[in-house]
């Protein structure tokens, strides 16, 4: 299956969740922010929301810094 994720294809063996997907990427989940398709999806829906062929991700980490 093949997903966008920010701009990359990318090829998953099966479909998954947002979390899951964060956590394969090794991503703290509460310092990013997940656009699916045009849409951010809340930190509490994630472990909800499945990806999906052809589905568009972009994911947005926040740095801190000074």
């Amino acid at each position: 299956m093949q997903i966008i994720v920010n701009g990359k294809e990318e090829v998953l063996e099966k479909s998954t969740d947002i979390l899951a997907f964060l956590q394969s990427k090794k991503l703290e989940p509460d310092t990013v922010v997940v656009e699916l398709n045009g849409l951010i999806i809340e930190k509490n829906r994630f472990p909800e929301t499945l990806l999906k062929s052809r589905d568009q991700v972009e994911i947005l980490r926040f740095v801190g810094g000074g």
